[in-house]
This record gives structure tokens, C-alpha cells and sequence, in this order.
């Protein structure tokens, strides 16, 4: 499931998460928009955050690792 740990500029430790199934991140006219994927939602748009107000964005969830393959071995 797709997940992002959203770093305040400010308010050091108050960092937010924001995981659903059909979560996107979109970076545009100074803002942070998370939006749902699904086709069929109306305002797809579920949460926006000044980019001001964000030091960084970071994907957390699970299969940003499992999708990585290991490097191959020399022989």
C-alpha cells in the first residue's frame, strides 16, 4: 500500500503519514497534492499541503523495498 512520511519545515517530530491503497503524490503550483487514483472519485484530490510548509516527502511503504532486486554476484 502506498505510504508517504510528510516532513514539516516547522514543526520538528509532528511528522504526518498518509497511506491508502490508491495514493498518488503530485508537486505543483506550490503545493503537495496527495490524490486517490481511482478512475471513479469525484475530487481526486485527498489531501493538499503548502510546499512550504514541507522540508521533505519520503515513500515508506513495504513494496518500494520488495520491488528492488538484489545485485548479481560476480563469479
Amino acid at each position: 500500500m502506498p505510504a508517504y512520511l510528510v516532513i514539516h519545515a516547522e514543526h520538528h517530530g509532528d511528522d504526518t503519514l498518509i497511506e491508502d491503497p490508491a495514493l498518488t503524490v503530485e508537486f505543483t503550483d506550490g503545493w503537495v497534492l496527495f490524490k486517490d487514483r481511482d478512475p471513479l472519485a469525484k475530487d481526486p484530490v485527498a489531501i493538499g499541503i503548502p510546499a512550504v510548509q514541507v522540508a521533505r516527502i519520503e515513500r515508506v511503504d513495504d513494496s518500494q523495498e520488495s520491488a528492488q532486486e538484489p545485485a548479481p554476484q560476480k563469479e
